[in-house]
Order: structure tokens, then sequence, then C-alpha cells
């Protein structure tokens, strides 16, 4: 099987980590994740972007999936960022 190179973990197959991802963001507390709408609008940023490796962003280490799903997390190319910072208001 080809190995996806911009995809998200659930596009790549890499099932066991989209599981752990998915199990983590479960245990998180809900005022701590961004609302549906965010999380998809960043994730969309992230899929176009050259940094994504198999659900990995290649600035920061982190599956995309976790840091876009964080209020308090922001695009880590940061010179260029692609989304920024979600605060309630």
């Amino acid at each position: 099987m080809k190995q996806c190179k911009k995809c998200l973990l659930l596009e790549a197959g890499e099932s066991d980590a989209l599981n752990t991802v998915k199990d983590y963001l479960s245990n998180l507390e809900d005022c701590l994740k961004v609302d549906d709408e965010t999380y998809k609008e960043r994730l969309r940023h992230c899929k176009k972007c050259g940094n994504l490796i198999s659900g990995m962003c290649l600035k920061c280490g982190c599956y995309v999936e976790i840091r876009a799903a964080l209020k308090d997390k922001s695009c880590p190319d940061y010179g260029n960022s692609k989304w920024s910072v979600y605060y309630e208001k």
C-alpha cells in the first residue's frame, strides 16, 4: 500500500494512530476544544499545507487532528499561519 503524504490520519490509513487520537480527543473536556465548524476549517487549511505529512505537521511534529481541536493552539507555521487561536467571546 502506498503511503499518503498529504492526508490526515483518517485518510492515510493510520488506524492505530487515528484511534489513539480519537480516544485522546474524546477524553478532553469540551471547554478545551473548538467548535466543530472551527475544527473542520482548521483541518481544511492543514490539508492544503505543504507541511502536512501523513497526518503530522512538520513544523511542530504534532498530529494535526489534535492541534486543530484545541482552543489554545494555533498554526505552528509562525511566519505563514494558516489559522489562529480561537477564543470565545
